[in-house]
């Protein structure tokens, strides 16, 4: 634990009580005493509060918003340029091959872009933007400020007790707004699948705005443990888990993601990455596809159980990618990739698990509806 670096929020997180355990280089709280399951459901009714300081924060900047949008959307298959000022968008870095070195979210300020992307590839993504943006856009590495989640139903109103133009955000909306006289960058977005704010703070601030919303009723500290177990009954991917760099934006799903303006026939097709593999995906299909799985009784399947399409030898047709306890629903929930042919809701499949095959059920992705403000 002693080479791992610390968000701004460490000394909080152990006056809290949070257990913390080593992610992505950092020293993270995965719970509090609260535990993971009261947590989990404490963010699905009330307002959870998460430290997730230890994502990569990054501007760009350029001549103009259109040199700026114009360089990125040769890193990603999204429309940059069409961006109003004040959105919020989902990305992927895709590869030669068409796969996913991460996926990210990216806001307009203006001219520029404020892009947030995972933590264990946060190096590797600043290196290529770095690579291939410079110098006509400037990529700037944010290290001075944290980055907070406010997450649940009662979000917005946590908020608004403290800057009340908070409740005019919609769902993607980016601006700034003032916590106790510190300006902050806020999004209405998160990664749980209910309504909420993910807040960019100054580092030197960030103690004193998180005991703030802390001492609002309905708000409490959340881990990392219920954070997981709430993007999966969201059917939100992990990196490096449900994608990766061998995986395809087709395969996984997130064909929504890729604005048709980007697709074959659009105004600005292809130039990024992998373009000609990820249209062929969408003209010609793909093998395999990215799938919600509901395994029967209590026990849950974790990545890597091995899928088949018969109790008694049969064939190997898949695997989970992500899976645990959902405590929403009371059941085990997971998400993995299946041969097309079983990628239908309801498919009849068997799981392996510690030797023994279990029924599974190919299930409808999110496993908990979303509650965004639209």
């Amino acid at each position: 634990m002693s080479d791992l670096q610390q968000t701004p929020l460490y000394d909080l997180h152990l006056e809290l009580g949070g257990k913390m355990v080593p992610f992505a280089g950092y020293s993270m709280p995965v719970q509090y005493p609260m535990g993971v399951m009261k947590e989990h459901l404490h963010t699905r009714n009330f307002a959870g509060l998460f430290d997730v300081s230890h994502m990569g924060q990054v501007i760009l900047s350029g001549a103009s918003w259109e040199a700026v949008a114009t360089a990125f959307e040769t890193l990603v298959p999204m429309d940059v340029l069409g961006l109003a000022d004040g959105r919020q968008r989902y990305g992927l870095f895709t590869n030669d091959v068409g796969g996913i070195e991460d996926d990210l979210m990216f806001a307009r300020r203006g001219n520029d872009l404020f892009v947030v992307v995972n933590a264990a590839c946060k190096g590797a993504d600043i290196a290529r933007m770095k690579a291939a943006l410079e110098p006509q856009v400037t990529v700037t590495a944010i290290d001075d400020r944290a980055l907070i989640a406010l997450q649940g139903p009662g979000a917005e109103a946590a908020l608004a007790t403290i800057d009340p133009t908070a409740a005019n955000m919609r769902f993607m909306d980016f601006g700034a707004l003032s916590l106790d006289g510190v300006e902050v960058w806020a999004s209405r977005s998160g990664y749980t699948g209910e309504d909420g704010y993910e807040i960019s703070v100054p580092a030197d601030e960030a103690e004193t705005v998180v005991r703030g919303l802390l001492a609002i009723e309905g708000v409490e500290p959340i881990g990392l443990g219920a954070r997981d177990s709430l993007r999966l009954e969201a059917g939100l991917c992990l990196y490096g888990n449900d994608i990766d760099a061998q995986t395809n934006p087709v395969e996984a799903s997130l064909n929504w993601a890729i604005q048709k303006i980007r697709r074959a026939g659009g105004a600005r097709e292809g130039g990024y990455p992998g373009a000609q593999v990820v249209q062929a995906a969408f003209e010609d299909g793909v093998a395999r596809k990215r799938v919600g799985l509901a395994p029967q009784g209590r026990a849950p399947m974790r990545e890597g159980t091995q899928l088949y399409d018969a109790e008694d030898g049969g064939r190997l047709v898949g695997h989970v990618t992500s899976g645990s306890f959902g405590p929403t629903l009371g059941m085990p929930v997971a998400m993995g990739y299946v041969g097309a042919e079983y990628a239908s809701v309801d498919t009849a499949l068997w799981g392996e698990v510690r030797g023994k095959r279990l029924p599974v059920s190919v299930a409808k992705l999110p496993f908990v509806a979303a509650n965004f403000k639209r």
